[in-house]
């Protein structure tokens, strides 16, 4: 597949000063809030295709009902999280939620209204009030990105470079001057180098390293191991958030059921018929994401089975309220009016990821990033739900803000120019090398997690790591050993990470994990050696 828009050095007198790494909410949101302001977008897939906000169903928390308020808000992120919330970065997000939601609607997102006009929102697990605004039930992401995406075409400071994987920051210092990325959808041999004085990292998440995931190919990881690569300070790389009710039916990457049908009602029952969450949590199906994943997982792995019911509580009515989940069950054989939908725990969202501070910027100078390739602290050990494209938004809309302030006058430079010619292109299925890692990811690194199954991926990915020559997957690879560091070195379960061998949280680990490359290096290197030895 070619790439859909691709400039030749003499389509052009110079060449953006901000290059925008992402074709999702927060590079397309960021891209229109530097307006006019001339930005280059590079999305790895044709815009829309490849970015996890476009699949995202339920929608954005924000404070806006009646009876609502930020505290409220301010204070379900906070239990969500589990300790070790920012509340000074979540206040200030869940505060700029409103104006946010404004934005969007300018840029024509067509959100649920109510019969009297107002903002229509629902409930999901762990807010204590209706504030997700969505589109019909479970399009919300699709809309968004289709609205987002009409306007940037229209916008003529913004340029899209579809189909433009980028694979490495280029440095002096500490300071990022560019990126190098290969065009046409990651399968030419020639690399191009984009020099820039500002970088802004929208990325996207890790649930492609996992063998279930929600996420679509692209969300890799790549992001997070291009910048540890460069110096970043990562941050809570250990918290990986697993959907509890992905649709069972060995698809890759797994269809989401989405929250949204447990907040209308919708029931978990196992294979014998029994509602097994009253068992677990007061708040049963609407419990944290982390116990009701952890509750399926242990149903799964006990030979039970997992199935969501949506027969009694939205029946009929399940077609015109949730399209999308009722036509990924109608394509697999299931008819959720009639009959249980199977689910299981899948990789969904990432809580940890480069470090940045209020206004989007990273630890090295010129990288910015925003969205889930990030770590703000906002989401703390685990994320509540729809707070995640309230995030996106809201720094997205800061970096532009900060960009503006540091560099008042765009610069032009000269155009891309070749960078090199490699032969490490990009396929259309996983390699041996990336199953193997997704595999071992999910077994010792995912739901559940304990030392020796994390000192096992430890081993694989030092094994792999020797053997690797390709920048893609070395970046994959640099990400997979962030989250098992992490996870070896928070002997403690809080949030979505869950040690089966340290089931209790440590007031001693109430605090966020800092890492950078190096450190990881040491831990995962000696946890190997302890499995060879």
């Amino acid at each position: 597949m070619s790439s859909t828009t691709v400039f030749s050095p003499r389509s052009w007198a110079g060449i953006d000063d901000v290059v925008i790494v992402g074709g999702g909410l927060a590079g397309l949101f960021c891209a229109l809030k530097l307006a006019p302001r001339p930005v280059s977008v590079l999305a790895a897939a044709p815009i829309g295709q490849g970015a996890s906000s476009a699949w995202a169903q339920a929608g954005i928390a924000a404070a806006i009902s009646e009876g609502d308020t930020t505290e409220k808000h301010l204070q379900d992120t906070v239990a969500a999280g589990a300790g070790i919330v920012d509340e000074k970065i979540a206040r200030a997000m869940i505060d700029e939620g409103p104006d946010r939601i404004d934005d969007l609607l300018r840029y024509g997102v067509p959100f649920d209204r109510d019969l009297e006009g107002r903002l229509a929102v629902s409930r999901e697990a762990a807010h204590r009030e209706s504030r997700v605004v969505g589109v019909r039930g479970d399009m919300a992401g699709k809309a968004i990105m289709e609205a987002l995406i009409a306007e940037v075409r229209k916008t003529p400071s913004i340029r899209l470079l579809e189909g433009y994987v980028v694979e490495t920051l280029m440095t002096e210092g500490r300071y990022v001057t560019g990126v190098v990325a290969r065009p046409e959808c990651g399968k030419s041999k020639t690399r191009l180098a984009f020099p820039t004085r500002a970088v802004v990292l929208c990325s996207g998440g890790i649930g492609h390293l996992y063998a279930a995931t929600t996420n679509p190919g692209q969300a890799s990881g790549g992001g997070t191991g291009m910048a540890a690569r460069a110096g970043a300070v990562i941050a809570d790389p250990e918290f990986v958030q697993f959907h509890p009710t992905s649709i069972d039916v060995g698809r890759d990457p797994a269809p989401l059921a989405t929250e949204a049908l447990r907040g209308d009602g919708a029931t978990l029952i196992n294979g014998l018929g029994h509602r097994f969450m009253t068992d677990l949590h007061q708040d049963a199906e609407l419990a944290p994401r982390d116990i009701v994943a952890r509750g399926i997982y242990a149903e799964v792995q006990a030979g039970r089975g997992a199935f969501l019911d949506c027969t009694r509580a939205i029946g009929a009515q399940f077609a015109d309220r949730f399209p999308t989940v009722h036509a990924y069950c109608r394509k697999a054989g299931i008819d959720p009016v009639r009959e249980p939908i199977p689910v299981v725990p899948a990789a969904h969202y990432h809580m940890g990821g480069v470090l940045v501070d209020a206004d989007g910027r990273t630890s090295l100078d010129g990288l910015w990033a925003a969205g889930e390739v990030t770590s703000t602290g906002a989401h703390g050990a685990n994320r509540l739900a729809s707070n995640s494209l309230l995030e996106a938004v809201v720094f997205a809309g800061r970096i532009a803000e900060d960009i503006q302030g540091l560099l008042p006058a765009p610069k032009c430079d000269n155009w891309a120019s070749p960078a090199d010619e490699s032969d490490d292109i990009v396929t259309e299925s996983d390699s041996p090398e990336l199953q193997l890692l997704r595999r071992t990811m999910s077994d010792c690194a995912g739901v559940i997690r304990d030392r020796d199954g994390l000192t096992r991926a430890a081993r694989l990915i030092a094994e792999l790591e020797a053997k690797n020559r390709k920048a893609r997957f070395g970046n994959m690879l640099i990400t997979a050993k962030l989250v098992v560091a992490g996870a070896l070195l928070r002997e403690e379960s809080r949030g979505a990470h869950f040690r089966s061998d340290r089931p209790a949280p440590d007031p001693q680990w109430k605090k966020r994990t800092y890492l950078t490359l190096p450190e990881a290096d040491d831990i995962v290197g000696s946890a190997a050696e302890m499995v060879a030895a």
